[in-house]
């Protein structure tokens, strides 16, 4: 059962089909991972497993990741996270087990969690799409502005309020992506369609969960 992994964005390129239509196409690094921890319900209340991924020298590491992944008996591995997992597929889970790509296979469809790429301190218009005021009909000098951010009532801006602000380098998850090619030797995961996020950035790739 797949369980996820852990992986890095290398780049876009493009595929075809037997009938010669262009798909494009993510490459993903996945792996290999190494199970680094494990969750059980009658100790955590409830289960997950935690995977380590991308090797680093050991003096990159503080005394107490080397402790816990001494106790895996892995290497140094740069990246922690954790993976829900239903528990009767625990028993086949192990620490310091490795994780591949071979627990995918074409046709399958995953989630993909990544974080997408930082654009700085944005207006109101690029940040949240909103159309700018009237143009014409006497001068206007705030076409890029957002308004009114509060009225008599409530008399404070309330929570939430679109404004300007810092865009991009959220939390993105793109749901029901699926994987085109699957190449166990050379652990490449290929994805239709684009992923968040910059090359060389880290994502999560877990079963569909609404699929």
């Amino acid at each position: 059962m797949p369980v996820g992994i852990l992986g890095k964005k290398m780049g876009m390129t493009q595929l075809f089909d037997k009938d010669g239509n262009c798909i494009p196409a993510t490459v993903i690094q996945a792996g290999p991972c190494y199970v680094t921890g494990i969750k059980t319900q009658e100790r955590d209340r409830y289960t997950a497993i935690q995977l380590g991924y991308q090797e680093v020298p050991e003096r990159k590491l503080t005394l107490p990741q080397k402790g816990h992944l001494k106790k895996a008996q892995v290497k140094p591995l740069k990246v922690l996270r954790e993976f829900r997992v239903p528990e009767d597929a625990m028993a086949d889970l192990s620490l310091g087990q490795e994780v591949d790509v071979s627990q995918f296979k074409a046709g399958d469809f995953v989630d993909v969690t990544g974080t997408s790429k930082g654009k700085g301190f944005s207006g109101v218009i690029r940040r949240h799409n909103f159309h700018g005021s009237k143009a014409s009909h006497g001068v206007h000098e705030y076409f890029r502005h957002g308004g009114s951010i509060g009225g008599c009532t409530p008399q404070h801006t309330v929570k939430g309020k679109k404004m300007p602000g810092r865009s991009g380098a959220t939390r993105v998850t793109l749901q029901n992506v699926e994987v085109l090619q699957v190449r166990d030797q050379e652990h490449l995961l290929l994805v239709k369609g684009g992923l968040p996020g910059a090359r060389n950035s880290l994502v999560m790739i877990r079963k569909a969960t609404k699929k």
